[in-house]
Parts: C-alpha cells; sequence; structure tokens
C-alpha cells in the first residue's frame, strides 16, 4: 500500500535535497508535484485541496525560507500534514465498559467482513486476552454463517451455535444472552451486507444497532474499491453512525487514495488495517507511522514490534547462549529463516527501514527474489538431522543429494552452505572476543574479516 505515492514523494524529496535555499516559487513547484502525487494515488480532490492549501500557508512563511536545512523542513512539513490528515493520534479499539463489550461488523458484501471479525476476535484474545464470541448475523449469502463457523474455528474463537431459519434479530439476542451467561468479554456480530446501499440493509442495521447497542460499530471496507470506498464510508456513517474503519486487502492497493480520504471525509478513524489473507495478517493503523512509511522515512517501531511478536524470550536467551558459545549450525539458520518470513520477507523489512525507497531501482535491478527463504528453507528441510548439525558433512554427493530433494541447483546449496560458515566465523569470533571484548569494540571487532 502506498508504493506508487511513496516512489513520488521520495522522487520530490531527492531532487529537493540537492537545492540550497528555497524561494517561493521551489516550494509552489514542490506543492504542484505534491498535488500531482496526491491524485494520482486516488485522494479525494477536497482532501488534496486543503492538503496544499495548508502545506503552503506554512511552508512560504521563513521557517522553510530561513531554514538551515529547507529540504528537510519541507519534508517535515509533509509529515506532520500527512499524519494529520491520517489522524494524528492511533485510536485505539474501544473496550471500556462492562462485559460482555459488543462490537458490531458492517459493510457491503464481499468487503472481508467475516474474515475480518475472525482476525479481530484472534487479536482481542492474543493482545488483550479476552474471551470472545462470534456471531453472524447474515441469513441471506449463502454459508455465510458457515463460513464464520470455520473462520472462528482456525482462530480458535468461539462461535454462536447456528440455528436454522432464524432472523437476524432473533440470533442478535441469543447471542446477547449467550455472552452474558457464558461469561464472554466481548461480542462480535458479524451482520449481512449488499452488493450496494439500499434502503433495506440500512433499516436492518438500525433495528440490530438499537437491539445490541454496540460499543463499536466497525465499517469494513475494501481498499482497492478507492473512491467508491469513502463514497461507502460516508452513507454509513451518515446513516448508521460508525465509529471506527477497518480497511481490508491494503497489500493489493499501491495507491492508498481510500486511506488518505477516509479520515478527512467521514471524521472517523481507521482504526485496523487488513495486511493480507492469513488471520495473523491485521494490525493497528498507526498514522504517524504510516505517514514516515509514505514518506521514506521508515517505521522502526512496527518493524521492532513484529519482530518482538516472533521471538520467544526464552528462546531468545537459549540462542544468545548458544551464539556465545560459538555455534550456529543448520537448525539455527532454518529458524532465523522462519522467522524472517513470518516478518513478510525481505521486502516487507526494508519498506519499514528508514531510506529504502531511493534505493528501489537498485533493489529492483538487483532482482531481490522473494522466494529464496523458501528456497533456503527446502535446502535445510532435504538435509538429515546429523548433516544439520554437523555441516562438515556435507561432501559433494551429500550436497547433489540435497539439491536434488530440495529441487534447487548445487550451486545453491553451496551459496546455503557458505553463508552458515559465515555466520558459525561470526560466532566464533563472538566467543573469543567475549562479552566484555564486544561492549569494548562493538562491532569493530566482530565484523574484521568480513
Amino acid at each position: 500500500m502506498f508504493n506508487n505515492l511513496s516512489h513520488k514523494f521520495s522522487d520530490i524529496f531527492t531532487r529537493l535535497k540537492k537545492r540550497g535555499a528555497l524561494s517561493e516559487a521551489d516550494i509552489d513547484a514542490v506543492a504542484r508535484e505534491i498535488r500531482i502525487a496526491l491524485l494520482e494515488a486516488d485522494v479525494a480532490l477536497p482532501v488534496v485541496k486543503d492538503f496544499i492549501a495548508s502545506f503552503k500557508e506554512k511552508a512560504v512563511g521563513a521557517e522553510i525560507v530561513k531554514s538551515v536545512n529547507p529540504a528537510q523542513m519541507v519534508i517535515k512539513l509533509a509529515n506532520d500534514h500527512l499524519t494529520q490528515l491520517l489522524g494524528s493520534e492511533t485510536s485505539a479499539i474501544n473496550l471500556a465498559a462492562e462485559p460482555p463489550v459488543v462490537i458490531m461488523m458492517v459493510g457491503l458484501q464481499g468487503s472481508g467482513k467475516t474474515t475480518s471479525t475472525g482476525k479481530l476476535a484472534l487479536r482481542l484474545k492474543n493482545k488483550h486476552n479476552k474471551e470472545i464470541l462470534v456471531a453472524s448475523l447474515d441469513v441471506y449469502r449463502p454459508a455465510a454463517q458457515q463460513q464464520l463457523e470455520q473462520v472462528a474455528k482456525q482462530a480458535g474463537i468461539a462461535s454462536l451455535p447456528i440455528v436454522a431459519n432464524e432472523k437476524p434479530e432473533q440470533i442478535t439476542a441469543r447471542a446477547l444472552k449467550a455472552a452474558r451467561l457464558e461469561g464472554y468479554d466481548v461480542l462480535l456480530l458479524d451482520t449481512a451486507g449488499r452488493l450496494h446501499i439500499d434502503e433495506q440493509l440500512m433499516d436492518e442495521l438500525k433495528a440490530l444497532k438499537a437491539l445490541a447497542r454496540p460499543l463499536e460499530t466497525l465499517l469494513v471496507a475494501d481498499s482497492l474499491t478507492g473512491q467508491d470506498a469513502v463514497n461507502i464510508a460516508k452513507n454509513f456513517h451518515e446513516q448508521i453512525g460508525v465509529t471506527g474503519i477497518v480497511l481490508t486487502r491494503i497489500d493489493g492497493d499501491g495507491r492508498g487514495g481510500a486511506a488518505l480520504s477516509m479520515r478527512a471525509v467521514t471524521g472517523q478513524p481507521i482504526k485496523f488495517l487488513g495486511t493480507g489473507e492469513k488471520l495473523d495478517e491485521f494490525e493497528e493503523f498507526h498514522p504517524s507511522r504510516i505517514a514516515g512509511r509514505i514518506l521514506d522515512m521508515g517505521d522502526i517501531v512496527s518493524l521492532v514490534e513484529k519482530a518482538a511478536e516472533m521471538v520467544d524470550q526464552k528462546e531468545a536467551e537459549a540462542m544468545a547462549a548458544k551464539m556465545m558459545q560459538g555455534s550456529f549450525d543448520f537448525n539455527d539458520l532454518l529458524d532465523q529463516l522462519r522467522k524472517m518470513k513470518k516478518m513478510g520477507g525481505m521486502g516487507a523489512m526494508m519498506k519499514m527501514l528508514p531510506g529504502m525507497g531511493a534505493m528501489r531501482e537498485k533493489l529492483e535491478n538487483a532482482n531481490v527474489d522473494e522466494n529464496m527463504l523458501a528456497r533456503q528453507e527446502a535446502i535445510i528441510l532435504s538435509m538429515t538431522q546429523k548433516e544439520r548439525l554437523h555441516p562438515k558433512l556435507l561432501n559433494g554427493s551429500r550436497r547433489a543429494r540435497i539439491a536434488s530433494g530440495a529441487g534447487v541447483q548445487v550451486q545453491d546449496v553451496n551459496k546455503l552452505i557458505k553463508q552458515q560458515l559465515q555466520m558459525e566465523d561470526m560466532m566464533k569470533k563472538m566467543k573469543k572476543i567475549g562479552q566484555k571484548g564486544m561492549m569494548r569494540g562493538g562491532l569493530q571487532n566482530l565484523m574484521k574479516g568480513f
């Protein structure tokens, strides 16, 4: 998401950094380029007009023209305005009420409501330690209730048993009673959608909202629909009153105009992003972090958070102890590869590092292969346990066998073995230097010879 816009901004600011002092004419030119970039990203025209007017008002002032580093000041202003446009502060899910807290999911058919319900349930369970009950109120779409049941089962979440021929109001009443009697913290209601907004849909949602009295009414919108998503959000809020937005399929949206327009047009915050098809590919929306990604300032906080989610404390301590002993075998390498894959691979990690946008052409020309991690994992899995523990056993015939088993070339196996040997050499240096030496000499001692 935001790839196209990020590339545009990166190009603008790269050229700007080469300039010295900036005149008002220069700032006008930058504002025009930013305007075009936002419009090409499918940001709503009224939002673009307000953004540019506010940006120019501050940029033309002395704070830019007389700044020691005008380019950096322009980037800061753009970052501040983008953050404000996206909502300034993170708007967390509201759970501050007596259990069971009711959350109602609304949206058009095909927007990803049912999957998002499962994703949110899993997040509330894992991040907030809540007991969750989900219930499908969609009695119109074939197998809709069974779909939520399967999603809930996959997430390890309780779902309300399906009773044939019940109406949405009856299901809601039964779900409320079950959530109270069985002691659930949160009740998630997955409502029916339509292919378009109509009076029947809105009347049903109003009646269900009056009955369930949800603390949160979350609109699930598909980012791929661009400006349609913004208009849908506006209509839902005006008629139903939503408290937040869940934007889905952002992994397929290179422009990001819907996200940039949502807050300004509806006045309601984006609370979550669906980042992929898997149930754990769901994250909170942080305006300042998203602005940083767009402007190629990176998102180190999210990268660290993702890494922390992947690493078990005891595993980390065990690995650290092993490293200080100078040991690093193929089992250790396999563990690191799997953690990197869970974090989204090299491409996803690079997008969160500051300044990577300026290097995108070099990276594209270098043909960074995202399937490399999967191939390396296959190579290690084709080894015997003894070979993983003792890489020195890997002679020519064994390497040929491993290559055949993994469906790769022998040179791919050789490259991975070389990678493991380099890591092992580094571990041995760590052991030789010791903890005190590491603290005194840091990476300089460690990297000698590499």
